[in-house]
């Protein structure tokens, strides 16, 4: 019951701190303005378009993690690691950075699987995706290196903070504390019945994590490891094609507003909600669009994106139990 009033408490505050992101980001804006050009100034086949590639990054996304499972011994329906997936954003807008052991949880029940398996390699799946991350930032920094300084001049907080997280007191104080602790008490841990759990959940979790190692088809992982970062791209990008104000900005634009964005998605709230506008906002305005219009485009993709999401994972949820009706 405890553990339950937690996750209840816990959902509820990161929805509040999104919530007021989201309400600082857009409190000033003209509401009726908003409403009226999204009545009437967006062209919605660029948004379709957009759900589609979102689509298209989910099936890849699938494929890439069925091809890490399968040096694991096993080979998951397709289907159920399909909705397994989905299930997981989903539950990423519920609790951020749940969603990898809900999907984890959903496919370990459906197949029969190890959990802790499957959350190695949904662990290397992510150091891949900031790998992809990393990547494509160096080509935003390198090629747009004069619109990232001016970026950071016109949010100073944003390092600043970074700053004060890297080198808090706090955080030095409390891993000395923990290697001290760990130090003195070795010998009592090291016998310790958790110890033992804690050793076999490694043993099980390093095991997921060399699955890329023992992966047969290694370039097909690599292909859609850079297929999914490409549809997200696109995701964002074909959006700008649906307003007048963005429509004439390049490819490299939409890419720096993109990456720029994906660091929005990483602040503790439900799917970077507020943060990720703010981001994106604050990108365009370096490529001369008016905050009030960067704010109707990151209204517009954010609410098509999460839309996405919460429709494909609520039917995954529903259709999971009748796909697998027959198996349990």
């Amino acid at each position: 019951m405890k553990h339950k009033l937690l996750k209840i408490l816990k959902f509820f505050i990161f929805l509040a701190i999104g919530c007021f992101l989201f309400w600082l980001v857009y409190k000033d804006q003209n509401i009726n303005r908003i409403k009226s050009i999204l009545e009437n100034g967006v062209d919605y086949r660029w948004v379709w378009l957009s759900l589609f590639l979102g689509i298209l990054s989910h099936i890849s996304r699938t494929i890439r993690w069925s091809l890490m499972i399968e040096p694991l011994g096993k080979k998951p329906r397709m289907l159920n690691v399909f909705l397994s997936v989905m299930v997981g954003y989903l539950m990423n807008l519920i609790i951020p950075r749940m969603g990898e052991i809900s999907r984890c949880g959903v496919l370990a029940r459906y197949e029969k699987m190890s959990f802790t398996k499957l959350l190695g390699t949904v662990v290397t799946e992510r150091i891949t995706d900031v790998i992809m991350l990393l990547i494509l930032t160096i080509i935003v920094v390198v090629s747009q290196f004069g619109k990232i300084i001016q970026f950071l001049q016109n949010n100073p907080d944003i390092l600043a903070k970074a700053d004060h997280i890297l080198f808090s007191p706090t955080l030095i104080i409390v891993v000395v504390a923990i290697v001290v602790f760990v130090v003195i008490f070795r010998k009592n841990i090291l016998k310790s019945a958790f110890f033992e759990k804690l050793k076999k959940f490694i043993t099980n979790f390093a095991e997921g994590l060399k699955s890329i190692n023992k992966m047969k088809n290694k370039g097909w992982f690599i292909f859609h490891s850079v297929f999914i970062w490409l549809m997200y791209y696109l995701m964002l990008y074909v959006v700008f094609f649906s307003f007048s104000f963005t429509s004439h900005l390049l490819p490299i634009a939409g890419l720096t507003t993109f990456v720029l964005g994906s660091y929005g998605m990483v602040a503790p709230v439900q799917g970077g909600i507020g943060a990720w506008h703010f981001m994106v906002t604050q990108s365009l305005m370096v490529y001369g669009v008016a905050k009030s219009n960067g704010l109707i485009f990151a209204f517009l993709a954010f609410s098509s994106m999460t839309a996405l999401m919460v429709v494909m994972g609520l039917i995954s949820l529903m259709v999971l139990p009748f796909v697998n009706k027959r198996k349990q």
